[in-house]
């Protein structure tokens, strides 16, 4: 039977939640007759069902012109009348705000029965713009959505000017970085300019404005008044804010966070730190070890633990700053891991020495929590959907600390996935080579790398997690090839200025450092053309770019090693009885480090070191043969497609690419 038959027969045998999802499938089938999709998004709506399944197909019918009248009265009805008092009450609260607001020149503010758009909720967060006039639905508004999706603090000479900011959520995050005229010893007001009146007066049913107004950061202009900016404000409202000192920055003045994430080892993420290091307008971190952050906010919870009173706090061999950010993390109620982070860094001098505290905003956190390897594991559910699961990742979003901040920037480097992965090799092989050379104390092996790599889908984006809602990935060649294109388009979607100390690279001050033994030093373009070729050989670059051509292929890679052809169970069988490069550094690295430390015996008693060696090398065997076998499985169950789903069954998504503007290349983009 189709969905439609099995959904008439279960109404009629009044089991409305099989009708229903029958019903649904039916209209998702798109086989439908227009009145066979009335039929069912009426029984939907009526029935209890997935309402927004109705609310879209009464919508898809009233944009084609079909039963316009029905849908609207239905429409009407059950998404716009029962929500009506909410929003007339949300708009007249406003324009009380708004009317008394003395930065605003308007006052003739229409009736609610008389504004010129109408908005039908769709869900909490988000609304369908009508036009009674027009008789025309716009598309989907969603006022809160988490996304700052412009250059706002792009130049830092002038008051901030923003144009037809509509989003809730932007004018909150302009509110809340902006710092107060009377902080920075200047006229910093946000001027909000509006094109249409009537417009803004609409969306008054949607947002809260009144909530912004307290501390008198905005101006309002609408239309032609946009000649007034900037409002000399002594001249006109007698108020000189140049005798207002700079005041120093608090702590929860910093609620930006500029999340730099790492991909995978070796991606050139130090580049893109040495990039940041030294911008006015951040708090800018190397990389550091996501434990060590953890153990920095657990020492400063002791120090604040020890002070019984504010003039108690024990502020000793700390910074000259140290005790003010004791203190006032003492007054703060309800300090959180977020606020001591922040703390941690600012009476740092290493991390404030170039913060520009005069600046019109306050400065972003920009933070790399470092691990020593990101690893994925794979399952696969009933009906073949593969879920991947990171133990690093998951440590991050349960983390407080990157809960708190309430925006959120996310970058992330990539750079050429077989070039990334023998120099991950490599590092560890000259770590294992330290160590038997007696320069290192750390006993060290080397890993399977090469599962770890190609189960790594750190650029697919879960858009059910908040902290990849606003994210791009970079690309490590575009940074080395083309930094002022590059740097410009990441300072444009970070929203940051985009100044001088972005042009070189520098750490904590100092030019082009070595920030690990042989990386390449500041712009220079070496480790591009790199290819490691002692560390990875065909067969694993091969099996890694055809496993990983959903990357190759959304961020623009060219094979290297991968023909195109055909791939099939046979020739990744092939593939991997190539992998000889990364068995052969596994094996001599445990070989040489780490099994001759065990220690063997046979019924308690200590065996021949003959004997002791064959147990070692069976052991090593055994080793081998699982990490080969999991080769083989991952590879059989990537054969089934790259299609990721996060632990709700909803599919990832490739994390969106920075654009470079071609006018700003300075050579042809790399591929």
């Amino acid at each position: 039977m189709e969905a439609l038959d099995i959904a008439r027969r279960m109404a009629e045998l009044n089991q409305p939640e099989e009708a229903c999802r029958a019903y649904t499938l039916a209209l998702h089938s798109g086989s439908l007759t227009p009145e066979e999709e009335m039929e069912g998004a009426i029984y939907i709506l009526q029935s209890g069902g997935d309402y927004k399944v109705a609310y879209t197909t009464f919508l898809s019918l009233y944009g084609r012109g079909l039963f316009q009248e029905d849908c609207l009265s239905i429409m009407t009805g059950a998404f716009y009348a029962p929500n009506a008092k909410l929003l007339k009450r949300r708009y007249e609260k406003n324009c009380k705000a708004l009317s008394k607001y003395p930065y605003l020149f308007r006052r003739d503010f229409p009736a609610f029965e008389d504004l010129p758009v109408l908005f039908y909720p769709f869900d909490d967060d988000s609304y369908l713009p009508f036009g009674p006039k027009t008789g025309r639905f716009g598309d989907y508004w969603k006022p809160g959505h988490q996304v700052i999706s412009r250059n706002f603090f792009k130049d830092l000479e002038n008051p901030i000017l923003a144009k037809d900011v509509y989003s809730q959520y932007e004018l909150e995050y302009l509110y809340d970085n902006v710092r107060p005229s009377e902080w920075v010893g200047r006229e910093n007001h946000i001027y909000l300019h509006y094109a249409d009146w009537g417009t803004f007066c609409a969306c008054l049913q949607c947002l809260n404005i009144h909530k912004l107004l307290e501390d008198k950061k905005f101006v309002f202009l609408f239309g032609d008044e946009i000649s007034q900016y900037p409002i000399d404000f002594k001249a006109r409202f007698g108020v000189d804010y140049s005798k207002f000192p700079v005041k120093p920055i608090k702590v929860r003045e910093v609620q930006k966070l500029i999340w730099h994430t790492q991909l995978a080892t070796h991606n050139g993420g130090d580049f893109f730190n040495e990039i940041f290091d030294g911008h006015p307008n951040l708090i800018a971190n190397p990389s550091i070890m996501m434990e060590n952050i953890e153990a920095k906010i657990n020492e400063l919870k002791e120090n604040l633990a020890l002070a019984k009173s504010r003039l108690e706090a024990d502020t000793s061999g700390l910074p000259e700053n140290a005790e003010r950010i004791i203190l006032e993390l003492l007054s703060l109620k309800d300090c959180t891991d977020k606020d001591l982070l922040v703390a941690v860094c600012m009476y740092d001098d290493q991390y404030m020495q170039t913060v520009d505290s005069a600046a019109r905003i306050a400065p972003a956190l920009f933070l790399q929590p470092h691990f020593g390897s990101i690893r994925y594991h794979l399952s696969v559910g009933t009906r073949g959907q593969v879920v991947l699961n990171s133990p690093q990742y998951k440590a991050i979003q349960s983390s407080s600390i990157f809960q708190s901040f309430k925006y959120i920037k996310t970058f992330t480097p990539m750079r050429r996935i077989t070039n990334s992965y023998g120099a991950s090799v490599k590092f560890m092989q000259d770590r294992v080579l330290k160590y038997q050379r007696g320069e290192s104390d750390e006993i060290t092996a080397i890993d399977d790398a090469l599962t770890n790599r190609v189960l790594n889908r750190s650029y697919m984006i879960d858009p059910e997690d908040r902290l990849y809602m606003d994210s791009r990935l970079v690309r490590f060649e575009d940074g080395k090839l083309n930094p002022r294109a590059t740097f410009t388009a990441l300072a444009a979607f970070l929203d940051l200025p985009y100044t001088e100390s972005m042009t070189y690279c520098s750490l904590f001050g100092e030019r082009d450092p070595e920030s690990l033994e042989g990386n390449d030093l500041g712009f220079s373009p070496a480790a591009i053309y790199r290819t490691y070729d002692d560390y990875a050989n065909d067969d694993e670059r091969a099996f890694l770019e055809y496993f990983m051509r959903d990357a190759y292929e959304a961020y623009g890679y060219d094979f290297m090693y991968y023909d195109g052809g055909p791939v099939d169970q046979a020739r990744t069988d092939r593939w991997i009885e190539g992998f000889t490069t990364i068995e052969h550094y596994i094996r001599t690295a445990w070989k040489a480090n780490v099994l001759p430390l065990a220690r063997v015996t046979k019924d308690g008693e200590e065996v021949t070191e003959e004997e002791a060696e064959w147990a070692r090398n069976e052991t090593l065997n055994q080793d081998m043969k699982g990490i080969k076998e999991n080769w083989h499985s991952v590879a059989k169950t990537l054969l089934g497609g790259l299609y990721f789903v996060n632990k709700n069954g909803q599919p990832l998504h490739m994390m969106p690419k920075l654009e470079l503007d071609p006018a700003l290349l300075e050579q042809p983009l790399y591929h």
